[in-house]
């Protein structure tokens, strides 16, 4: 900006004088007694010119505000000192006058020291009639200490900046004068009313508008003006909100009013009616951090974002710099928390169950391709909990509740969803199959790869210390499962028996590396050892024994439907600096995870068990889960989890738009004797996910390139009819496939003949093939078939593409 003409102090020997003059009566001020000592000698002989000139702008610490993905709606402030600065434009003219009348008469006359206001402020503050309100700092010089105080680098340049002696007074005129030459009035205007503190927490004009009167800084009125204009001097003093002080603010406030009307600021109408104005007792503070969240159920997602901003150097070297940053660095953050899909999680919990439950419900949701957390909710109250007054009642884990410790229920700041500090994440069950079946398409297998599986089955690669030592011998939820499975209806129907061995032979540290390309995270200790040391021993990985939490997992999931991207999750759209410079920090970052074919063939399969349809094979059957596709509406995937005992209970369901994990836990007695219950996560989960995606168009998944990976090397199956079971044994063996007999049918063979085969046709080559037994001869119809002639690629109801066990059997 061009400096304004100047006609006072115009050389630097009336420079050298002003600082004579002003150090001696500035000692005289603060010093009275040594008026004329060697002390007021001293500071006024100090070389002026001597002195720094050039003020450091610092901007003084700003609120840092985040809202919601909408762009409008605030979830949280974040600040040292609530202040927002506002341009002159946005600030009342009242206010511009008010504290003109209330700081500095002169302030539009002099150039940044007032000699006059300096002598007549030494007369009048050493005599017994003095009221305390005419001051020797302009509004110029008052400017220069705030930002002297703001730019300083130490504890000791906050005190040179503020303590009253002479020295500093000489300092700050000759700042003072500088300031006037590179700065208009009004510029100087706006800088004090940002700079300048109000009380009760508010700094700057824009927050004490807010504070004391819920209103923007245009909008006062010539009384609210006068108040915080007279508050600047002593904002404790002068306080309204208390019994000493309402007086006095009062007082302030009138006196502030009649300086108005004296300047000409305001008609003597305008002053009487101003003074008549009531002046209320209260204000209204504005809360700081994620405890003071402005709808309690955002808490959990507040707390994720700020652990987030505390664990990226890119804020700083240390917690502290990103604290103070976050603090004070006037940003403006759009989240990705979406108000709607937060609203449906925490009604729909609600539903299954209270706050004050020992259980917490716990629902996570991921945005698939970008990452964005769209809502984290629990049956929790985001608040610590009253030392004073507790409502948290004993731990309801045993040994915890020996001691004393109290539990996390209602309240708590406990990150639950996202993990971090003491929780380290909970078993989930078989939503780990999903990354058993991803090693195994990645390694050629289809998923019409067949397994005969058995009720229990010993593992002769993994071994336990259990009833079948030195074997390990997982069995499944119910004995009638058992027989063929292949990767549609093994999922379908949680078969553990199936994914072991699929497991063995792709390899558990196979199947460990694709969990980690997946974003899951190892937070326990023994979890982390054992995927590091273990892991080609690890067999029970893939029935979810590795802690994680639901929004691992919701991540997981929606790597899938990113047709294998992984994208980091993050809880922030944009953030933007105080200067409107946008920060490449928290936006997408994504790699690839596994093959779009493999993602896509993934998700056909987990369309089972949540009753959905596969488009590349046949279900045959689902979990507790098998109501979500008709709940929800849209096409989706996903997978129930169950750990032994029932001591967790999860379900993930995602669509091409969004994924949803929920999970129902103790989190501080996971290995409690009880059963959780599918029948109060399912539905939040689901009614969730129903809600979100109302009124959105429906997405078919895509369906991987060719059928390899899908139904695998296809080879025809031998015609057996009519010859006896040993000679069909024989054919079909001597084909390369496993035979197996199966049930009875009506058949024009004689009994106890091969009346056909399940499949017929084709499958996949070295899959099962059962041999259904003719019951007798039956009435001969048109079309029927002589031995041995079954029609090449046909295949039973149910689609036998799908290889051994298409037909599927009912889920758990």
């Amino acid at each position: 900006m061009r400096p304004r003409d100047h006609n006072f102090f115009t050389n630097a020997g009336m420079l050298t004088l002003c600082g004579l003059l002003s150090g001696v009566v500035v000692a005289a001020a603060a010093f009275p007694a040594a008026a004329m000592s060697g002390l007021a000698a001293k500071a006024g002989s100090e070389s002026f010119a001597a002195l720094p000139g050039e003020l450091k702008k610092a901007s003084a610490p700003q609120v840092s505000r985040m809202v919601a993905a909408d762009g409008k709606t605030e979830i949280a402030v974040f600040y040292d000192e609530f202040r927002s600065d506002v341009p002159l434009k946005d600030i009342s003219p009242n206010m511009l006058n008010a504290i003109v009348a209330a700081e500095d008469h002169k302030f539009y006359d002099h150039n940044g020291v007032d000699l006059k206001g300096v002598a007549r402020a030494l007369v009048s503050n050493n005599s017994d009639s003095n009221d305390g309100q005419q001051g020797a700092s302009t509004l110029t010089m008052q400017y220069v200490r705030m930002s002297l105080a703001y730019s300083a680098q130490t504890p000791q340049e906050v005190v040179d900046a503020t303590t009253d002696t002479p020295k500093r007074k000489v300092t700050e005129m000759k700042y003072a004068m500088q300031v006037e030459k590179e700065m208009s009035k009004e510029e100087i205007l706006q800088g004090y009313l940002n700079q300048a503190p109000y009380g009760n927490g508010s700094y700057g004009i824009a927050a004490a508008a807010q504070v004391y009167f819920q209103k923007k800084p245009k909008d006062l009125s010539i009384a609210q003006a006068a108040l915080l204009a007279g508050m600047v001097k002593a904002p404790t003093g002068f306080d309204p909100t208390t019994s000493v002080g309402y007086p006095k603010a009062l007082q302030r406030r009138n006196w502030v009013i009649g300086n108005m009307k004296d300047l000409g600021y305001i008609t003597p109408e305008q002053a009487a009616k101003a003074v008549k104005e009531k002046l209320g007792h209260t204000v209204k503070r504005t809360g700081n951090g994620c405890a003071a969240v402005k709808t309690n159920s955002w808490g959990f997602f507040c707390d994720y974002f700020y652990r987030w901003w505390m664990g990226r150097e890119e804020f700083g070297k240390t917690e502290f710099d990103r604290e103070r940053r976050l603090k004070s660095g006037g940003y403006r953050i759009k989240a990705s928390l979406d108000i709607k899909s937060q609203k449906a999680a925490r009604d729909n919990i609600s539903e299954q169950i209270g706050n004050k439950d020992r259980d917490a419900l716990l629902l996570a949701g991921v945005e698939p391709g970008t990452g964005l957390v769209k809502t984290l909710a629990a049956n929790r109250k985001f608040k610590l909990d009253d030392a004073s007054n507790p409502q948290n009642g004993l731990s309801s884990n045993p040994e915890l509740k020996k001691k004393g410790v109290r539990a996390s229920f209602p309240n708590t700041t406990n990150p639950l969803l996202s993990g971090g500090g003491d929780i380290h994440g909970y078993q989930a069950g078989s939503v780990f199959k999903i990354f058993t079946m991803i090693a195994a398409l990645e390694k050629g297998y289809p998923l019409a790869y067949p397994i005969n599986t058995v009720y229990q089955y010993k593992s002769t690669q993994y071994r336990d210390s259990g009833d079948c030592a030195p074997y390990w011998c997982p069995r499944n939820a119910s004995q009638s499962e058992k027989g063929p499975y292949n990767m549609w209806t093994g999922f379908g129907s949680s078969v553990n028996t199936y994914f072991v061995p699929l497991e063995e032979r792709v390899g558990s540290d196979s199947v460990i590396d694709v969990a980690q390309r997946f974003g899951v995270q190892f937070r326990e200790p023994g979890d982390a050892s054992r995927a590091k040391n273990e892991a080609k021993t690890w067999g029970a990985f893939t029935l979810g024994v590795s802690a994680s939490t639901p929004l691992d997992m919701a991540n997981a999931y929606a790597t899938l439907a990113a047709d294998g991207m992984y994208c980091e999750p993050t809880p922030v759209e944009q953030i933007t600096t105080m200067n409107g410079e946008k920060l490449d920090v928290g936006g997408k970052h994504c790699t690839r995870a596994t093959s779009p074919d493999v993602a896509r063939a993934t998700i056909d399969a987990a369309r089972c068990p949540v009753g959905d349809q596969a488009q590349l094979g046949s279900c045959g059957g689902h979990t507790t889960a098998g109501v979500a596709r008709g709940v929800v509406g849209h096409p989706i995937f996903g997978k129930t989890g169950t750990t032994d005992g029932d001591k967790t209970a999860s379900l993930i369901i995602g669509s091409s738009s969004i994924v949803v994990a929920g999970y129902l836990v103790n989190p501080e007695y996971q290995n409690h004797p009880y059963q959780m219950r599918h029948d109060v996560v399912n539905p939040a989960v689901e009614k969730t996910m129903r809600d979100i995606l109302k009124g959105k168009k429906k997405v078919q998944f895509k369906k991987p390139a060719g059928t390899k990976i899908s139904r695998g090397e296809q080879k025809s199956i031998p015609g057996v009819k009519c010859v006896s079971l040993a000679a069909a044994k024989a054919s079909i063996e001597g084909a390369g496939f496993t035979a197996t007999v199966g049930s009875e049918v009506a058949s024009d063979c004689a009994k106890g003949q091969a009346a056909g085969t399940e499949p017929s046709g084709q499958t996949i080559k070295g899959g099962f093939v059962s041999i259904t037994v003719s019951a007798g001869a039956k009435e001969d119809k048109p079309g029927n078939q002589q031995p041995g002639n079954e029609q090449p690629g046909t295949n039973p109801p149910g689609g036998g593409q799908a290889g051994p066990g298409g037909g599927g059997r009912p889920g758990n």
